[in-house]
């Protein structure tokens, strides 16, 4: 039995307040959907108002002034159900529907509903659904233009938006985000003041709630674009998640405390979906693309390289030019080289190396485990990407040995799903068009030959170094 079922019972078998309803009211909702009682009138009226002529049909028969008086007489619990098909109605019927959204306006709906939330949704056992439907029918009136926006966020900033925030809850979350997402979709000054002091609060309960829920949905996704990517506020969102001490220069970081949490973790995550998704429609500002790099140098001093890990990270995509310059030119390739040097060997080439050679390996050298899985493919990935058409990145490899290092990562890796497929995909780009790489390759020459069928195709052999016991590749064809 659903939960409106048993109110309705409740209402049929217990005493509950006298509806009192101003008879205009009650004349126009029984008259307009041709019912008997104001239940039928409002379930018929939310069909209704699911079809465009309809609702402007209805736009002319002052309905929406009609519902909103009727919201304003249903304060007792009792009459729960009602109050939830009048903001259903309401919302349906300001989606699109610019008369109905301008009489909203005009009666102060927004006051109306929020009254609503407060008083119905967010008690100590918040009514998620009320407060759903109610962001939802706000979500929908908003975007009639910079007034409605303006009229829906300086009667939710800050206080009333961080309250609703901070229910943890899937049904909420998702509909907030649109809200915050319509007001300051067009109104720059609005997306300020959401990055402001006073509106990341907000930002911070919406990603802790987002974390604990799992939720990652279009509204926040859009929302999160908005903010971190396109936007220059990443940094100041990122570290709110965190109250460890920070040093930053221009929004770009420079240093961070020596951890982090699981909802920054989550944030990054989300982002580089984003990424993957809507690649060729976002434009990554560089404020962005170097906060994302100096959050990597200051993760790549602190993360634990002893324990190899076994989740999952996604593999990031190939970024615009401008970004990319940015990055290589602030260090980024080196990073990379050093760490992917310090990694043990894949376990293809760790499977093709013998005891005695493992044993000195590991006595002469400190070899790190993948702090997650993929995390090696990862950077290969990234390195083939800045690689790719850019001769200046493929002869920075070159000029810091990073030729053969690259060759190794082309064989499967048990903690790298599609490593070799981001290898093989890394060295073409390494080799296109650069003579002086192709013909480093030409001239390696090891010793001690172990076969390894993934790089068959491209010419070369595993070797390992008897003196280090680090497997290392030879050009062959």
């Amino acid at each position: 039995m659903t939960r409106e079922s048993k109110e309705r019972e409740v209402m049929d078998d217990k005493f509950v307040p006298e509806l009192s309803v101003p008879e205009n009211v009650t004349k126009t909702l029984l008259l307009v959907s041709n019912s008997a009682s104001l239940e039928k009138a409002l379930e018929k009226l939310i069909e209704i108002a699911k079809v465009p002529d309809r609702r402007f049909d209805l736009s002319t028969k002052n309905v929406v002034t009609a519902v909103l008086q009727l919201c304003q007489t249903l304060s007792s619990p009792s009459w729960r159900y009602l109050l939830l098909l009048s903001l259903k109605a309401l919302r349906n019927m300001c989606a699109g529907e610019i008369r109905n959204q301008n009489a909203f306006l005009e009666q102060r709906g927004v006051e109306t509903v929020m009254d609503v939330i407060t008083s119905a949704g967010l008690t100590i056992d918040p009514d998620c659904e009320i407060i759903r439907v109610g962001l939802q029918l706000l979500g929908n009136y908003s975007v009639a233009g910079r007034e409605h926006q303006c009229d829906v966020w300086y009667q939710m900033f800050p206080h009333r938006f961080l309250k609703i925030a901070r229910v943890r809850s899937r049904e909420i979350c998702d509909p907030l985000c649109m809200v915050i997402y319509t007001c300051c979709e067009g109104t720059d000054g609005l997306l300020t003041e959401l990055s402001s002091e006073q509106g990341l609060p907000i930002l911070k309960e919406i990603i802790c709630t987002s974390s604990a829920v799992g939720l990652r949905e279009d509204w926040l996704k859009l929302l999160l674009s908005k903010i971190c990517i396109e936007g220059s506020y990443f940094s100041s969102i990122f570290f709110k998640l965190h109250s460890h001490p920070c040093v930053k220069n221009n929004d770009i970081v420079t240093h961070l405390a020596y951890q982090f949490v699981s909802e920054q973790a989550h944030l990054l995550s989300i982002l580089s979906e984003i990424l993957n998704e809507q690649l060729e429609h976002i434009v990554v500002s560089h404020v962005f693309a170097l906060s994302i790099f100096g959050i990597f140098k200051s993760a790549a001093v602190v993360v634990d390289f002893s324990n190899r890990g076994k989740d999952d990270l996604p593999t990031g995509e190939e970024s615009p030019k401008d970004v990319v310059d940015i990055l290589v030119s602030s260090g980024l390739i080196e990073l990379l080289l050093d760490l992917l040097r310090n990694l043990e060997p894949p376990t293809t080439i760790r499977k093709a190396t013998t005891q005695d050679q493992i044993k000195e390996a590991t006595s002469s050298s400190s070899l790190r485990c993948c702090p997650y899985k993929g995390f090696r493919r990862d950077i290969v990935a990234i390195l083939g990407n800045c690689a790719y058409r850019r001769r200046h990145v493929q002869d920075e490899i070159r000029d810091k040995n990073g030729i053969l290092l690259l060759l190794q990562q082309c064989v499967t890796d048990d903690d790298n799903p599609f490593l070799r497929e981001w290898g093989i995909w890394c060295v073409r780009n390494l080799l296109e068009g650069n003579a002086e790489n192709q013909g480093a390759v030409t001239d390696l020459e090891l010793q001690g030959t172990a076969d390894v069928p993934e790089l068959a195709r491209l010419g070369i052999q595993v070797e390992v170094d008897p003196k280090t016991g680090r497997a290392k590749l030879v050009n062959v064809a």
